[in-house]
């Protein structure tokens, strides 16, 4: 073998030994924790599923934390996890719980003992858009032929949603037959554990319709399983661009549902920090881009304080709307 030959294999492989050590050095860099614990406080599929398993999808891959793990805690409507995180603060500093408008809703209605006051407030981070959704085999194409089988047999008509009565979904649904000129009150609701098991109501006919997250929706619509027949964004949204919103419909209302981050009481100030702070640059990364984009997404960043006011004034609007629909 030349000399030549050698030296350009000893070139060659000290690069290669440069790279290999290069790419754990930025990942390194960029690390802000080691790991994250998500509580989910529902089943697989649902919206707060998909939140948590996107952000540490995201957070993962763009070296801001070194792993995350998952944990799905369903019962009493998110009620379940709550309370778990609350009576074992001090074993959970390590576990971030997703959570979403339901917490303000289920608050307001006595469901829950405790509001989003009990917790460690670290960050709002989305919004997502409710979707009304039929099945790929449902005659129903639009929001009015929806409205046109429910005067015509409002009983069979059955709306289905991933939440309690009262709940985020049943709200939407409220709001939606409200403007549609309809008594919301006399709608038929049917509550499902998450928004999985609604999803599987829905193809199997068990309900006629049901009210969705947009993000749950789209996978399984650009899949041909489900139809998207309205959903509650002023415009249409980039991920699902045929679906018509409320408004194109003539259906006069529109509706985002913040979903973000709740830590156990007492959490120490250092880890608080860490947390916000992992989920903040989260935002500048294509990682992230990546899932929000593909679920339609709507960023929604509010920190500590901030995030503190944002659910105070939600929680002024949403009560105000549901002592209007006859809920409180």
């Amino acid at each position: 073998m030349s000399t030549l030959t050698m030296g350009r294999r000893a070139l060659i492989a000290a690069a290669l030994a440069t790279m290999t050590f290069a790419s754990p050095t930025l990942a390194e860099g960029n690390k802000v924790m080691d790991s994250i614990h998500f509580l989910i406080p529902g089943g697989a599929g649902g919206g707060w599923d998909g939140t948590a398993r996107g952000t540490g999808e995201a957070l993962t891959k763009a070296g801001l934390v070194g792993s995350a793990s998952y944990e799905n805690m369903s019962g009493g409507g998110g009620g379940k996890a709550i309370g778990y995180l609350i009576e074992n603060s001090a074993s959970n500093h390590g576990t971030l719980m997703v959570n979403s408008t339901p917490i303000v809703i289920r608050s307001l209605t006595g469901v829950f003992p405790h509001n989003f006051r009990d917790l460690t407030l670290v960050a709002g981070t989305i919004g997502d858009y409710a979707a009304v959704v039929v099945g790929k085999d449902s005659p129903i194409n639009s929001m009015d032929d929806l409205m046109a089988a429910y005067d015509a047999d409002p009983r069979n008509t059955a709306i289905g949603g991933g939440s309690v009565p009262g709940g985020m979904d049943h709200l939407v649904a409220a709001m939606v037959f409200e403007a549609a000129g309809k008594d919301a009150l006399a709608v038929k609701y049917i509550p499902y554990d998450a928004g999985g098991k609604a999803m599987a109501a829905l193809l199997s006919g068990e309900i006629a319709a049901l009210s969705t997250g947009f993000s749950e929706a789209v996978d399984l619509a650009a899949a041909g399983e489900v139809k998207i027949i309205g959903v509650t964004s002023d415009d249409r949204v980039p991920a699902a661009p045929d679906a018509m919103t409320m408004k194109e419909q003539g259906i006069d209302t529109s509706f985002v549902n913040w979903r973000g981050f709740f830590a156990a009481p007492d959490l120490p100030a250092d880890q608080l920090a860490q947390y916000q702070k992992a989920l903040s640059e989260m935002y500048a990364t294509p990682e992230w881009e990546a899932v929000r984009a593909r679920n339609g997404w709507v960023n929604i960043h509010n920190s500590g304080d901030e995030f503190k006011t944002f659910l105070e004034g939600q929680e002024k609007v949403i009560g105000d709307l549901m002592k209007k629909l006859g809920f409180l």
